[in-house]
């Protein structure tokens, strides 16, 4: 133990004190300064919505109680600059060291790698560690060294890596770095206004966040829920998910805990030769990939949160419809289950993963929006919001993954909704002008004859809307935009104005060549600095194979809101009103306790793939 070292503890997605290695390894080598700066200037675009906010808020009271009794008071900040207030740590306590926990984002990544080279220039001692991952990104490339491009082959290779235990055990006491610190209270963060607190009281009574609840929460689910997740979680009416993406986001639960737990059940349970309970883990586990996926997709490929991973896509001719992404947004488009999902989403910041695949399905394959609108509205109101995971999921729905979703599939929400939400419960409850709808009509009401709508007192077009789109229209306008795109492919091919590019199925992918050591060098190092990587920017792979992919493919799952004009004929609710309507449907809800561009982006977010692929270490790829 190094007893006069002094190091600042960067705490950022990682509140928990269990199984968090900066933390412990700080502990370790002496007097230690927990420090969380809320820094909403460098976040750009992708800073935090509301409920997400409230999340994060209620976390950091957690971690300030449990760091306290500790020894150490958690020290909150709101900067302009994340590194001028790491500097001013580090002089008033005299530290020589600052220790945080990766992140592998494209805003954060950008940013740790800018405030690691500034401090080195310093003197100060960088180290950086794992906390949110089994296996780093750079860890798992293929014998070329390239980066994988389908979820399969990536898991296969993920697969074969050992996984060792949880080393980090808790702090018993920590030794705080005293000093003269300019600090704020909880409520001076800005992360919760006035006017949205009476909306965030409802929150709470379904929601309890922090790392000691979160581990009440996955205790529960480990007892009560994982041996029926098999069967129980494409229910959409009830709490029939794990409901632990909100705490995995902020790091509140360790993911190798979890790993670890559902992996020893796993095996019991094939002892026991129970296979309902062996296929449930083994259904979780793979879920846990897909996070870890997500990570790997946006260390690799860093543009994807603006760009689509299959270069041709950038042919598709989106339709940037503000009021139909109004009607979107507002459960207005008159398809019950889409309606239902997006009124949900709007009250309590949450929806069932496969309500995340049926309403972006809808968004992107009957309407024809731009994903990346969609991607940013998730961003902005889902409680378990992550950058990674929604860009993974919008993706993967918008063909702009190898095996994601063909573009021509379109899976019509009556279909679904008979499928996932048979009789009707899920869409009564947040479309309660439906309530009286009988089941045979309750997903498709625009097809009831008149007589069953008088008696359930539906008017299509007054208090409920007749469909945004006719189901025949959006399947030949999709046909269209697709025969457009193709065309549009041919031509830059044809005038040697573009790389070559195929079919959904069989396109070059542009690849990350990682030659060299990863972005982050390994733990064990005392100092951290990034290596130089070679990158190259010409290497493509064909996938010569069609990709199918599954109706039961999880989604893995969040723009500041584009503000659109009401239609003409028919009214759109407000989004105050539809607030009031979904919040009294949510005390019914038993939640677990425990312009040159037709999609404009701020300059700072259309920018940042560029930074990244600029840093020393980080993947190097273009889409065009």
């Amino acid at each position: 133990m190094e007893s006069n070292c002094k190091s600042i503890v960067w705490f950022r997605r990682d509140l928990r004190i269990e199984d968090n290695p900066a933390l412990a390894a700080a502990a370790r080598d002496g007097s230690v300064l927990p420090v969380f700066i809320w820094c909403p200037k460098e976040e750009g675009t992708y800073i935090p919505g509301r409920v997400s906010r409230w999340w994060l808020k209620q976390s950091l009271i957690q971690m300030e109680q449990s760091l306290k009794s500790l020894g150490a008071e958690l020290v909150l900040i709101k900067a302009e600059s994340t590194l001028s207030a790491l500097l001013d740590c580090i002089g008033a306590v005299g530290a020589t060291k600052v220790v945080y926990n990766h992140l592998y984002d494209p805003v954060s990544l950008v940013r740790d790698h800018h405030i690691t080279q500034k401090l080195g220039e310093r003197g100060v001692c960088v180290q950086s560690y794992n906390a949110e991952l089994l296996h780093e990104p750079w860890e798992i490339y293929d014998h070329n060294g390239n980066a994988f491009t389908t979820f399969d082959a990536y898991a296969d290779k993920w697969l074969k890596l050992q996984t060792g235990p949880v080393a980090h055990l808790p702090p018993r006491c920590l030794v705080p770095a005293t000093g003269k610190i300019e600090k704020c209270l909880i409520d001076e963060l800005g992360l919760e206004d006035e006017d949205e607190k009476s909306s965030n009281v409802l929150l709470g009574r379904g929601w309890s966040p922090g790392w000691a609840n979160a581990n009440k929460a996955f205790t529960g689910f480990m007892e009560n829920h994982l041996i029926n997740y098999s069967k129980d979680r494409f229910r959409v009416h009830g709490n029939c998910t794990s409901l632990l993406s909100p705490y995995l986001h902020y790091g509140e639960l360790s993911v190798r805990k979890v790993f670890l737990s559902v992996l020893m059940k796993q095996r019991v349970w094939r002892n026991e030769k129970n296979l309902v309970g062996e296929n449930s883990a083994n259904i979780f586990l793979k879920g846990i990939r897909l996070r870890e996926y997500s990570r790997y997709i946006c260390f690799n490929f860093p543009f994807t949160h603006e760009k689509p991973l299959l270069s041709h896509l950038k042919f598709f001719p989106w339709d940037a419809n503000q009021v139909h992404f109004k009607a979107w947004r507002q459960g207005r488009t008159g398809y019950p289950l889409v309606d239902a999902g997006m009124r949900e989403l709007w009250a309590t910041g949450w929806i069932h993963n496969r309500i995340r695949v049926i309403v972006s399905s809808f968004f992107v394959k009957f309407l024809v929006l731009p994903w990346q609108w969609g991607m940013r509205y998730f961003w902005d109101t889902l409680l378990d919001a992550d950058l990674e995971n929604d860009i993974l999921g919008w993706q993967y729905i918008s063909g702009s993954l190898p095996d994601g979703h063909a573009l021509e599939r379109m899976d019509f929400p009556q279909v679904q909704g008979f499928k996932y939400d048979p009789d009707g419960d899920y869409i009564r409850q947040w479309l309660p002008e439906l309530a009286q709808i009988p089941c045979e009509w309750i997903h498709h009401p625009y097809d009831a004859p008149e007589y069953v709508l008088n008696s359930a007192g539906v008017d299509l077009g007054s208090n409920y809307p007749k469909p945004i789109i006719d189901i025949d229209l959006a399947r030949a306008r999709l046909t269209e935009a697709i025969s457009i795109m193709r065309g549009k492919e041919l031509s830059a091919r044809a005038d040697g104005t573009d790389e070559e590019v195929f079919d959904n199925y069989d396109t070059p992918i542009p690849n990350a060549v990682v030659k060299g050591r990863s972005l982050f060098p390994d733990a064990s190092s005392r100092c951290r600095r990034v290596t130089s990587i070679q990158n190259s920017d010409n290497m493509v792979i064909n996938n010569n194979k069609r990709l199918k992919s599954t109706e039961g493919e999880r989604v893995v799952s969040e723009d500041n809101k584009l503000r659109g004009c009401s239609s003409g004929g028919e009214r759109l609710k407000t989004e105050d009103e539809l607030r009031s309507t979904a919040e009294s449907c949510f005390g019914k809800r038993q939640a677990t306790s425990s312009r040159s561009h037709p999609f404009p982006f701020p300059q700072n977010c259309s920018s940042m793939s560029q930074q990244v692929e600029n840093m020393p270490g980080a993947a190097h790829l273009h889409s065009e």
